[in-house]
């Protein structure tokens, strides 16, 4: 692993310890969705950058398409992807490959394998069968990208990096790939994770504004299943091993230490190459599949497993489940990292949040920063508390009382909103 990832993972995690949940994040309509609450063995897996119309490398199948070698896998112990495809790379030159297994690995102002030159045998727009395949297969596709390319900059890891740089470009990306799903397949995306996780545009917006226009979730993952990451052997298959046992040996330890541990857990993986140029999830996931199923859990898309529940913090045992479930279709009414909090007392941001029009509140945030030119709090700032104290899940479940059950039959209409 190149000595740039190992430090941006590090801290990445240092800085989770140090920034409070409630600080960093606040009521909006964009759910960073990693993981949901239920005592289930049910969990989820993504692929990223695909689909792949090349040979698994080094080719142990036949010469079978990466993707197919996965969607069969898949199939063989019963269990369904999401998986977040591309559109198209063939936009993305001129350009030239970096280093193999620095951050530059897949090309060095985009990300596309550019000394491969088969930009023709990758994403949505030239694999046909494979999309295709995914949809009869009852898998799930989500949107990362059409081109693939980062919103925003990061000069630390990706320095010489294009990038989208503004809300207009990120969303004109992501409808072409929106647009080519809904018109070739009658397939609507709800789903959307940000290439590279870079969220910060750079012209005052993130990914999460991207995503309210959008009309998506934000895809994120709670367990890493290793496959993007190269080992450091000199011979290629003592490194694929490697890498193999470093994709199932974690899921195994955590599964000992806990067998409940993934419940409700998003894993990530990739449709493709590590940043070694080779795949070890084709080799590697059936084992860990195998693994999950001895512990009796089921892999689900990850619209199956916001079936259970849509939430981090809240499962189908809380009174208030059906209620919030449904208001959360309309309304922001949970906090970006998909927490609903029902026992802090709400504040008069969250408030207007959750009362406010949709579409209207959307834009007059973009009004607001494209006007000011800089980037805002992701949504309000929603200090002070509500005079009383008043409790986030009470009050939300009787808004959605008075607004969605007020119409129904046999409804009080003298009762006081407050007490229903």
């Amino acid at each position: 692993m190149s000595v740039i990832v190992k430090v941006g993972k590090q801290g990445k995690k240092a800085l989770k310890k140090l920034v409070a949940p409630a600080e960093k994040h606040c009521v909006g309509y964009t759910r960073r969705i990693e993981r949901i609450r239920t005592d289930r063995r049910i969990c989820a897996m993504t692929f990223d950058d695909g689909p792949m119309d090349m040979p698994a490398r080094p080719d142990g199948f036949d010469g079978r398409a990466m993707t197919d070698v996965l969607l069969d896998t898949l199939e063989a112990h019963a269990a369904h992807g999401t998986f977040d495809v591309v559109g198209c790379t063939a936009e993305n030159y001129p350009d030239e490959a970096g280093k193999s297994g620095s951050a530059a690995w897949g090309g060095v102002r985009y990300d596309h394998y550019p000394d491969f030159g088969c930009d023709d045998r990758g994403g949505a727009e030239n694999c046909d069968r494979l999309i295709r395949r995914m949809l009869d297969g009852g898998h799930q596709i989500t949107n990362h990208g059409y081109r693939h390319i980062i919103f925003g900059k990061k000069p630390f890891v990706y320095g010489k990096r294009a990038c989208l740089g503004s809300l207009d470009a990120a969303i004109g990306d992501l409808t072409r790939l929106d647009a080519l799903l809904r018109e070739r397949y009658g397939y609507e995306i709800t789903l959307s994770r940000p290439p590279h996780y870079v969220d910060v545009i750079g012209d005052g917006f993130t990914s999460y504004d991207v995503y309210d226009r959008m009309g998506y979730q934000y895809l994120a993952a709670s367990f890493d299943g290793a496959g993007w990451l190269p080992a450091a052997a000199s011979d290629p298959q003592r490194a694929l091993e490697a890498e193999c046992a470093a994709m199932v040996e974690p899921m195994r330890r955590a599964l000992e230490a806990d067998p409940d541990v993934f419940c409700g857990q998003i894993i990530f993986q990739k449709d493709g190459c590590n940043m070694a140029k080779r795949t070890p999830v084709a080799f590697a996931l059936g084992e860990q599949l195998e693994l999950l199923a001895a512990y009796g859990y089921e892999v689900v898309t990850v619209e199956k497993l916001m079936e259970e529940s849509p939430f981090a913090d809240v499962g189908r045992d809380d009174p208030l489940f059906e209620k919030l479930c449904a208001l959360a279709e309309y309304t922001a009414v949970a906090f970006t990292d998909n927490r609903l909090r029902l026992d802090d007392a709400m504040r008069w941001g969250e408030l207007a949040m959750l009362l406010a029009p949709k579409r209207d509140a959307i834009a007059l945030r973009e009004e607001k920063i494209r006007a000011s030119g800089r980037r805002e709090h992701p949504y309000v700032d929603f200090n002070p508390r509500v005079p009383g104290g008043t409790r986030r899940g009470r009050f939300a479940a009787s808004v959605f009382t008075m607004v969605f059950q007020s119409s129904r039959p046999g409804w009080d209409a003298t009762a006081p909103w407050w007490t229903l």
